[in-house]
């Protein structure tokens, strides 16, 4: 090497030691808190999980309309759980959001939440496969698994802010992100099978009408015709799910 470029390269390193230390530890520090995020996400535990959904819960409720229990919609939603506080291990809360869309969801802490739209479409008993076929979701694990992935992501991105990507570190938005990829993505067939499957036997072992969850597809199958409805964009082909309960009622 030529001494000049030595020279060069000595000052190179003598600026960045004294003028850059401070920045360049936090971005280690970044970096650091981004894989050990993502090692963690690998296994997140049961009230970790549950704090993220308590606090997804209480942002999504300031976002809509809450139908009072002395509503219509209110009342008619506490008759239909009534009994449902506790279902198969998880203690369940039930709440109506007036709006037109037509969706429901449920997370792992045990809410659930129901669109007043779907409840003006459906019966009592298609309501009932609805809220089973939520809890399903909960219960075959889709909403954990989501979640890490969710975290994983998250953790990229912190890794990408702390080298000068463009990702970026979220703030407030970081729970409507986490929704997003949570509650509100494409569902599976698989998953969708499975939370279905468990919505037959919730039915069945309920003593409720079976035949809902065939009507309730059907209905779904049908609003799909030329609609953009929210609950179709993350629910797969309705027609097909209808044949499928169908051959389940035995």
């Amino acid at each position: 090497m030529k001494k000049r470029d030595f020279l060069k390269l000595a000052a190179i390193a003598s600026g960045m030691s004294s003028v850059a230390p401070t920045a360049m530890a936090l971005d280690f520090g970044k970096m650091l808190g981004a894989g050990a995020d993502l090692a963690k996400s690998a296994n997140i535990s049961d009230e970790e999980l549950s704090a993220y959904f308590d606090q997804m819960t209480a942002q999504y409720d300031k976002q809509h309309k809450i139908a009072d229990e002395k509503t219509p919609y209110g009342k008619r939603l506490q008759t239909l759980v009534k009994g449902l506080e506790t279902e198969d291990g998880l203690k369940l809360n039930f709440k109506v959001y007036e709006t037109p869309e037509v969706n429901a969801f449920a997370m792992a802490n045990g809410t659930i939440r129901v669109y007043s739209g779907l409840m003006d479409m459906m019966s009592d008993e298609e309501i009932r496969y609805v809220i089973g076929h939520e809890v399903g979701h909960v219960k075959a694990g889709h909403t954990k698994a989501r979640i890490q992935t969710a975290m994983r992501t998250s953790a990229l991105r912190q890794a990408a802010s702390a080298t000068g990507g463009n990702a970026g570190l979220l703030a407030e938005s970081q729970l409507g992100d986490l929704f997003e990829k949570v509650i509100s993505a494409q569902h599976s067939q698989g998953n969708e099978n499975e939370a279905d499957d468990y919505a037959m036997a919730f039915m069945k072992r309920r003593n409720y009408d079976a035949k809902a969850a065939v009507s309730a597809l059907e209905k779904l199958a049908k609003l799909s015709e030329g609609s953009s409805a929210s609950w179709l964009s993350t629910h797969p082909a309705p027609s097909a799910r209808a044949q499928r309960m169908k051959s389940q009622l035995g």
